[in-house]
């Protein structure tokens, strides 16, 4: 037998009756409530609880944007909570009439709380039978912006974050009294300060449908494949009915035994069939509308919104590029003071993240370089990436590579997370070594110390000893540095026709007449460091491409020769808007002056003759009037090949190469009956014609007549040492692009104080340095690579 104790009962009855009765009078007539002396200490207690809500805008989506012929395109979603926010005017009213009916039949009469439910709750309280509900679609609405509001804490890590969070839980959705009475306080606060209307679109915008999904328009789309504005009657019901009991009535798991497609979503369908009846018992549907419905099945069509870059990736190739916009977000103080809050910001404040990225560029780029690179290839690792940056601004325009993107910890063949394009910190990557690509620097130095490209060095020393060099950030030592030419040539050659050649044991004997600190200075000045974030060594070796540097990295700093010798970091957002409209202005490109205008021009003066008659990259010319300027790299047996080209409005970069391992791929056959030495001509010639097409350029910086100068004569060829074998040497390819194309971009060959190049077989290589995908940049006694 029970024993009741009916006189502490009957006096907690008695009070909370009261109380309830006040609550009441505060709703109708709050000036009642809370003036004169008949206001009771319960009165008293209940106005001293907080009355101000901070309503913010709730978790929403975060979308990022790219253009496709000309418009902007939404290409990724971030989220915590999948939530899109809608006007009032963009939920189907008979949404909102199923919540109203169902949820809160008064809420159009009622002072903020439902007075009927109030007091009935309270009553039962009273009389030992738990916290009971009788919340109104206001009182719903401010325990879910106060459960938001738990949700954005952070902790200064993961577990102090939960502990947070979950104190939050319990203080403001936890089964006690004083949670209750805080809530009822709020509620008539907030129904004193905005319209029925606003509190209505409110709660449709922020209540949760299941998983990650929140809001009328989330709902609408995940479950239904439709806006909020165009959903049914039925859709309308099933949205309510969900939102009662969320994880147990979402139609999203058509296996679930008791609530799945083979019932027809059973549980889910009574509290649908429930919604209906009560928009019928108010008037708000016919009787013909209401056996209609109710014979109508649960059909859902299931639209889920892709959280991370996999959109991106299956539909527009451009998953890398998305890993590197949100990476470079994560990273920028600009959305956050710490890691945690960049990613609440990214997650949670719905971001509309404009990008640098052109989707018809990038579908150009990736037919290019897919349609000589294949995705695997059996017995070796190969990897191929293009990308484009815009001079002047660090703006990357298009990125791809060979791979599929993936996150899945167990990749399939083909597919992998690292971003060969990008560096460790922004892609996992840690970089290609660049063969002769690196030059450019050295001959930047060359001619900022006082030298010219008329001027002759010797080809002859094929054995140089370290203490031939100077270096003022390090000491040189180690045994000689060994290095060789692929092909005949004269004993003597000027700058120009070496670089154009890509003469290696000329650098060589360039590089012991400056400091090799020099050299390295040059090259970080325009902007270049080791894929690990770390300095570039200045061995002797590294003159001709030990690094391991990326690919967008190397494509900053050609980029900032075509600018003048201002070089711009590689950016990929434009411009960022909140959900509430506010501008997050990311922190921009830092554009460093690396080398002088004189300089930059004359470089690039003679870097233009790489693209005709013996220059090394002829083959890729695409035979049009856009001034332009390029460069080629690889590395021993073709472990590595590189091409860059340039004009005033692009800079374009392919790598080809091992991405593990040591495979020669001099004579290693891909697609189009292209090698993979050769297929970076294909993927180069394909790419300079489109963007000379589309991105163009004007008049190359103009070159310093002094840093020319006036050349002599070359002497006789003397023979390169060694057996082709021993050297590398490749024969010329035959597959390689036409080379028949005519050259409208080579330099003026009446122009003062210069002469024709007079290179060999572009084709033939030199040895060099064993190379890995991001091996250790090789010793002074190193080979090394071939240009």
């Amino acid at each position: 037998m029970r024993i009741v104790r009916w006189p502490g009962a009957l006096l907690m009855f008695i009070v909370m009756s009261v109380l309830a009765g006040l609550l009441v009078a505060v709703a109708l007539t709050p000036a009642v409530a809370v003036a004169g002396e008949g206001t009771s200490g319960a009165a008293e207690f209940f106005e001293d609880l907080p009355s101000y809500l901070d309503i913010q805008t709730p978790q929403q989506v975060s979308t990022v944007y790219a253009k496709q012929g000309g418009q902007e395109v939404p290409i990724a979603s971030f989220y915590a909570e999948n939530r899109v926010n809608v006007r009032s005017d963009q939920i189907a009213d008979t949404l909102k009439q199923a919540a109203i009916d169902t949820e809160d039949p008064r809420f159009h009469t009622e002072g903020g709380i439902d007075v009927v439910g109030t007091l009935r709750a309270t009553i039962a309280d009273a009389l030992g039978k738990g916290v009971q509900g009788g919340s109104s679609i206001t009182q719903q609405y401010v325990k879910n912006v106060l459960v938001q509001q738990c949700e954005q804490l952070n902790g200064k890590d993961p577990a102090s974050t939960k502990k947070k969070v979950d104190a939050c839980y319990d203080k403001v959705a936890g089964q006690s009294k004083a949670r209750k009475l805080q809530e009822i306080r709020y509620a008539i606060a907030v129904d004193k300060k905005y319209s029925k209307d606003t509190i209505l679109t409110g709660y449709l915008n922020i209540v949760g449908l299941g998983g990650r999904v929140y809001g009328a328009e989330a709902g609408a789309e995940y479950y239904f494949g439709v806006h909020a504005k165009d959903l049914s009657l039925v859709q309308s019901a099933t949205l309510v009915a969900i939102l009662n009991n969320p994880s147990n009535l979402r139609i999203d798991h058509p296996s679930d035994k008791q609530n799945g497609s083979a019932n027809g979503y059973a549980l889910t369908k009574v509290r649908r069939d429930y919604v209906l009846r009560r928009m019928h018992a108010h008037g708000a549907i016919s009787r013909a509308e209401l056996t209609k419905a109710i014979a109508t099945p649960i059909t859902p069509k299931i639209t889920a919104t892709a959280n991370g870059c996999s959109t991106a990736a299956t539909k527009y190739d451009a998953g890398y590029f998305c890993d590197m916009v949100r990476s470079q977000l994560l990273a920028d103080p600009a959305f956050g003071k710490t890691a945690s809050d960049r990613i609440a910001t990214l997650d949670t404040k719905g971001l509309s993240i404009h990008t640098s990225l052109d989707l018809d560029l990038q579908n150009h780029a990736q037919s290019a370089l897919s349609s000589y690179v294949p995705t695997t290839m059996a017995g070796v690792d190969a990897g191929g990436t293009n990308v484009t940056v815009e001079p002047g601004t660090g703006r990357v325009v298009s990125m791809v590579q060979n791979t599929a993107y993936t996150q899945s910890d167990a990749p399939t063949a083909g597919a992998t997370a690292v971003n060969y394009n990008a560096d460790q910190a922004v892609g996992s990557s840690s970089g290609f070594q660049t063969g002769s690509t690196y030059k450019v620097f050295t001959l930047a130095d060359w001619l900022a110390n006082g030298h010219t490209l008329s001027q002759s060095v010797s080809t002859t020393e094929h054995s140089f000893p370290q203490a031939e060099f100077t270096n003022s950030c390090t000491s040189v030592s180690g045994s000689p540095w060994n290095v060789a030419n692929a092909e005949q040539v004269p004993s003597s050659m000027t700058v120009l026709d070496a670089t154009v050649e890509s003469i290696n044991t000329a650098f060589g004997a360039m590089a012991k007449q400056l400091d090799l600190c020099g050299i390295q200075k040059t090259a970080e000045g325009m902007g270049i460091h080791q894929a690990d974030g770390s300095a570039p060594g200045s061995t002797p070796a590294s003159v001709l491409g030990t690094n391991p540097l990326s690919p967008v990295d190397l494509a900053e700093a050609y980029a900032g020769f075509a600018n003048g010798g201002v070089a711009c970091t590689p950016t990929t957002i434009d411009s960022v808007t909140t959900a509430s409209g506010a501008t997050i202005r990311p922190t921009p490109a830092t554009c460093n002056r690396g080398v002088s205008a004189q300089v930059a021009g004359t470089v690039d003066w003679a870097l233009q003759g790489v693209l005709s008659g013996k220059g090394t990259a002829a083959t890729a010319n695409p035979g049009d009037s856009v001034p332009k300027f390029a460069k080629t790299g690889t590395t021993d047996g073709d472990e590595q090949n590189w091409l860059i080209a340039s004009t005033t409005k692009y800079t374009n970069a392919t790598w080809i190469g091992n991405v593990e391992g040591h495979v020669r791929l001099a004579n290693w056959p891909f697609l189009q009956g292209t090698t993979g030495y050769s297929a970076k001509f294909g993927v180069g010639k394909q790419m300079m014609s489109y963007l000379d097409g589309t991105y163009g350029g004007g008049a190359l910086p103009t070159p310093d007549q002094a840093m020319i100068g006036t050349p002599a004569k070359a002497k006789t060829a003397a023979p390169s040492s060694g057996s082709d074998a021993q050297q590398g040497a490749q024969s010329p390819d035959t597959n390689a692009p036409d080379t028949n194309t005519p050259d409208t971009n080579a330099p003026d060959t009446n122009a003062p104080g210069t002469q024709a190049p007079t290179t060999s077989d572009p084709a033939a290589q030199a040895p060099a340095a064993a190379v890995t995908g991001g091996g250790t940049p090789a010793g002074a006694g190193a080979a090394p690579p071939a240009g």
